[in-house]
């Protein structure tokens, strides 16, 4: 069995993966600074349940803390590492435009930190989570990972770059074996509460008037939260230096959503249109043939069978799941 590193252990798809990990035999030491991006209650929730799995160890910390990290006192304690998998980000396009020195920080910085952990623990396997935000206005569709990532529309997007960038050159230079995932709308049960599938849910039981910006003729390929998190697994063997396509392989407009919502929950939503947000792109849609082909990798979900199971999950949880912030 093997040691990783997990960044964003207390993340949505960084807990999946931490969790899937956990049984199938490896330790997991998982690192988050469980900071307030989005409603803490929601973060704490998931490391809870990963606190009670054997072979966990958490350390609170921000990844791009270069002491923290790297320095003498690490709090990693000179640990040596299997693999990196690096979920920690800041993430949301719209956030990004707001205060994008934070997401140069986490994103670019952190990164780097943990390109410095995997060639301290012997030139260990890196993953690093990217965004499908990378490939622009105009890429063909569905995109493949040639399409261009130098037109990006958002400081998110540009610091994912930033951070690709240096993970090829850490290959380069020091041989490390760095695959990069770039992620499609991922959804499913405990999800981001600033994304549209829970905000929907939430707001659809609730009797909430569901906000979407624009005419909802946008679109995305939505990715269930166990597929994502296998294809993470599968990315830990050797491949040299790839970037590789996750998800996205079902698409359906944000109209198209909420009908699907209302036909899972039985309710009726209350939609109020506002304008659209320049930061967001019009659709998303992946090939994923190189999934398939480099990691064995096909979507076992689709969207009504995991919608259904994140409405279930919300109905179990929402005592105190309707009071999560979902701005």
């Amino acid at each position: 069995m093997s040691n990783y590193l997990v960044t964003g252990a207390a993340g949505f798809i960084g807990a999946r993966t931490s969790q899937i990990l956990l049984e199938q035999g490896h330790t997991v030491t998982g690192i988050d600074n469980l900071n307030d991006a989005y409603d803490p209650r929601m973060k704490e929730y998931r490391l809870r349940k990963l606190e009670t799995t054997p072979g966990f160890t958490f350390v609170r910390a921000d990844i791009s803390d270069r002491e923290a990290m790297l320095g003498p006192r690490s709090l990693l304690n000179g640990q040596s590492f299997d693999g990196v998998i690096n979920l920690a980000a800041r993430a949301g396009v719209r956030y990004s435009v707001e205060d994008p020195w934070v997401f140069i920080d986490s994103n670019v910085t952190g990164t780097l930190n943990m390109l410095e952990i995997c060639r301290q623990s012997g030139n260990c396997k890196f993953i690093l989570a990217s965004t499908s935000s990378i490939y622009g206005a105009n890429p063909p569709y569905p995109t493949p990972e040639t399409a261009s990532s130098s037109e990006v529309l958002q400081p998110y997007a540009a610091s994912k770059k930033g951070a690709e960038v240096l993970a090829h050159s850490y290959h380069h230079l020091y041989g490390i074996d760095t695959t990069v995932l770039r992620f499609f709308t991922v959804y499913g049960p405990a999800g981001r509460p600033d994304l549209a599938l829970f905000r929907f849910v939430q707001w659809i039981l609730e009797g909430r008037s569901v906000r979407i910006n624009g005419d909802g003729t946008q679109s995305r390929g939505f990715t269930y939260i166990d597929d994502i998190a296998r294809g993470i697994i599968a990315a830990l063997k050797p491949l040299g230096h790839e970037i590789i396509n996750l998800g996205g392989h079902e698409v359906i407009t944000i109209n198209g959503l909420v009908t699907l919502i209302e036909d899972i929950t039985g309710k009726q939503a209350i939609v109020e249109h506002g304008p659209p947000n320049p930061a967001d792109m019009f659709t998303n849609w992946a090939d994923v043939s190189k999934a398939r082909d480099l990691l064995g990798w096909t979507p076992e979900y689709d969207m009504r069978r995991g919608t259904e199971k994140l409405v279930e999950w919300y109905l179990q949880e929402r005592d105190w799941a309707k009071d999560v912030l979902t701005p």
